[in-house]
């Protein structure tokens, strides 16, 4: 699957799959076949985020690279955010926030610590 040219925003279908959904955004898969591939319905870990994009054919750099600012984020990437009540999986791309839990959004949702993993535009 190649990286979606737009974004169709979707919010999590199930608490704890802000994961599937992110990866669902990104490649434009339906969530329930995002499921499939990664094996997991719950909590993504970033062994699963990392493998699902690889079986999609996303290419992404393997490096995390802590963030503080809007202006910092490469045109797309893979967001992992704390926030108040959990880790939270999250897609910055070109210039929007979209986010499964809190909608399109203009800048970081809640987070203390921000963290991504660039994805490369195919």
């Amino acid at each position: 699957m190649p990286l979606v040219k737009e974004v169709k925003h979707i919010f999590e279908p199930m608490p704890l799959q802000c994961g599937q959904a992110v990866l669902a955004m990104l490649s434009g898969v339906a969530v329930d076949e995002i499921v499939l591939l990664c094996s997991n319905d719950r909590e993504t870990t970033l062994k699963d985020m990392k493998e699902t994009l690889t079986k999609l054919n996303i290419s992404f750099e393997n490096e995390r690279v802590e963030v503080f600012k809007k202006e910092q984020l490469p045109e797309i990437a893979l967001l992992s955010l704390e926030t108040p009540r959990c880790w939270h999986w999250s897609l910055y791309f070109r210039g929007v926030f979209y986010d499964p839990e809190h909608g399109i959004l203009q800048d970081f949702p809640p987070s203390k610590r921000k963290y991504y993993w660039k994805i490369k535009s195919n």
